[in-house]
């Protein structure tokens, strides 16, 4: 915690290449879930080519001090393409666009693709072998097809917010893309197991993928549960239902460090290291079983002993006692913590914008042996490889027409 490793700085190279080297990605897709699929599938070598409307990309309207870094951070590696979707000679450039993709995405509301003419059917026909995946709320069918597909209401819906926070509070709905993050992770992993599928018999596919589902898959078994008992799960913040001790104590100096002890071994080391060896024998305590019963008692004795310690006491003492703690964490903290440095979880990349300029920025998740990901390209600018992109499949002649007819935007 004294060390404060800088975090290491990688450059862009154009010429890298990864596992999903040749693989043509259109991506129609806004907000999280879908640029986050669509990054994992950048970040191995895949050309996504964003076909972006001429206000570009509600991501890039989400700035800090004037910066884009949503943007910035799920959109490395991917081609940006401006197109006037409202005109139908658009329409007609995407069509030419999936005619050598693999995989396209989108996040409409359900049925606006089919009014752009753009709907799966005509896409497999044009391309039989094409993988599409869409993104919405609640799917593309069913009662709640054309709800608002916000990640907020997916996460009152699914579980999730009932069971977050205190039992003498109000439910708790999280900080962060909870509900889009699990559904681009998930949708990532079902594109390549559709694209596998595609590669073996020539039959692409649809994917509907919701935010509801992988958030309320990662909720179970509350279903079996609720059948089982008829009793709800309570709110009980940071602690535990199934094991104690486990919760989040308070140092002398205003840090915050989280415990685990869910196992009979670890409990008895930790008892043994607060000087209470006699509590393994407390009929209160002597089974996990007792310990949930009696949680708030054992809580409150864990509490009073970390109470007296700083954080780096406490961590230093649990850590050489072999105990499961750790510190609770915030970006500051982080940003200069040896496992996140030496781990590369956060990498710093070049970026004219920052005052620093150097961009921090997640490093490569999953980690491969043989194909460990790319740098290849900042997020692009809105319309940045129009060229690129368009002219071989157009012609320059085309592109030029397209963009004096205002079909193709240029970055401002």
């Amino acid at each position: 915690m004294t060390d404060r490793p800088t975090p290491h700085r990688r450059d862009f190279d154009p010429a890298a290449t990864g596992a999903l080297q040749g693989l043509r990605v259109v991506d129609l897709s806004r907000l999280v879930a879908g640029n986050l699929l669509t990054k994992v599938l950048a970040d191995h070598g895949a050309e996504v080519v964003k076909v972006e409307p001429p206000e570009g990309d509600t991501l890039r309207a989400w700035r800090i001090q004037g910066i884009s870094t949503t943007w910035k951070t799920l959109s490395r590696n991917k081609l940006s393409v401006c197109l006037d979707l409202r005109n139908p000679e658009a329409i007609v450039v995407v069509k030419r666009l999936v005619e050598e993709a693999a995989i396209f995405v989108e996040s409409f509301r359900p049925g606006i693709l089919e009014v752009m003419g753009l709907s799966p059917e005509a896409l497999l026909a044009i391309n039989p072998r094409l993988v599409v995946v869409r993104v919405s709320g609640w799917g593309q069918d069913g009662p709640y097809r054309h709800k608002p597909g916000f990640g907020t209401l997916v996460e009152g819906y699914s579980g999730f917010a009932a069971v977050n926070g205190f039992a003498d509070r109000e439910p708790v709905l999280p900080p962060m893309y909870m509900a889009d993050g699990y559904a681009g992770l998930y949708g990532a992993a079902t594109a390549m197991i559709a694209l596998r599928h595609a590669e073996a018999t020539g039959q692409g596919q649809v994917i509907d993928l919701t935010l509801f589902d992988p958030i309320h898959v990662m909720m179970e078994p509350q279903h079996a549960n609720w059948q089982l008992n008829r009793k709800l799960k309570p709110r009980t913040g940071s602690r535990s239902t199934n094991a104690v001790p486990r919760n989040a104590y308070r140092t002398r100096d205003g840090g915050w460090v989280c415990l685990s002890a869910s196992t009979q071994g670890m409990t008895e080391k930790l008892l043994r290291s607060i000087g209470r060896e006699e509590l393994i024998a407390d009929p209160r305590f002597r089974t996990n079983a007792d310990r949930v019963r009696h949680g708030e008692e054992l809580d409150a004795i864990i509490a009073d002993h970390i109470r007296g310690l700083t954080l780096a006491e406490c961590l230093a003492k649990f850590d050489a006692a072999g105990v499961t703690i750790g510190p609770i964490m915030d970006a500051e903290m982080l940003e200069h913590n040896r496992y996140v440095v030496e781990r590369e979880a956060v990498i710093e990349v070049p970026d004219a914008e920052m005052p620093s300029g150097w961009l921090p920025m997640h490093g490569m998740v999953p980690r491969l042996s043989a194909t460990p990901g790319i740098l290849a390209r900042p997020a692009p600018r809105l319309g940045e490889h129009n060229d690129r992109i368009l002219s071989p499949a157009l012609g320059e002649a085309e592109v030029a027409r397209l963009r004096a007819a205002g079909v193709v935007r240029d970055p401002a």
